[in-house]
């Protein structure tokens, strides 16, 4: 991923709430053939080790050997930026619009898991993560044991092993103050998606 220095998140516990919050990632692999293959799936980070399943029926796990290369996409709120927000517009002109987003990549090697313990174990453990702070919370021994092994069944497990992390929170930081502030300012105003949690992540930084 390119990261100019000042869009660097370099704090591993800061990375690690990021990943926790955003409990999901695109899962990327290569088929043998060279087309790259995606699929969204709740992941979860425990050492260096991630986590998760995947439904039978998806193709992309076939194309799978143990040790082979994967790339985890945990992605964060994100907005247009105009840049009639800037400060800098009244000033001279000279800007242009943007982007503001954050993101994880969390890139290291995959290896496929059938057994329906480890199946059990990992799906007990998504859940729980979850269902934590529900009032009722649900898990799996909640529904017939039947039933919960016929649908393990038809999963299959994921454990990506973490070699290379790397964070990044592209937020304005090489605007001015004026700029950011005017930015920030226009994104809560804004009446769209992710736009007032862009301004929040902003707001932090001024």
């Amino acid at each position: 991923m390119y990261i100019p220095s000042f869009n660097r998140i370099d704090d591993d516990d800061e990375i690690r709430r990021f990943v926790a919050a955003a409990r999901s990632a695109e899962f990327v692999t290569v088929d043998p053939d060279g087309t790259p293959v995606a699929t969204l799936l709740p992941i979860m980070w425990d050492g260096n080790v991630v986590v998760a399943h995947m439904a039978r029926a998806n193709p992309q796990w076939k194309t799978i050997t143990d040790g082979s290369p994967a790339l985890l996409i945990c992605s964060g709120a994100e907005a247009y930026i105009s840049p009639s927000w800037y400060a800098a517009k009244a000033e001279h002109g000279r800007v242009v619009p943007t982007w503001n987003y954050s993101a994880v990549h969390l890139t290291g090697t995959v290896r496929v898991h059938e057994d329906r313990d480890w199946l059990r174990d990992v799906v007990t453990r998504l859940t729980g993560v979850h269902e934590d702070g529900r009032s009722e919370p649900w898990q799996p021994s909640d529904a017939p044991e039947k039933y919960i092994d016929g649908q393990l069944g038809g999963i299959i497990g994921l454990e990506i092993a973490v070699a290379r992390v790397e964070g990044k929170a592209k937020l304005s930081q090489n605007r001015s103050a004026d700029d950011r502030r005017g930015v920030v300012a226009a994104l809560f105003d804004e009446d769209r998606y992710e736009a007032a949690e862009v301004a929040a992540a902003m707001e932090r930084n001024l």
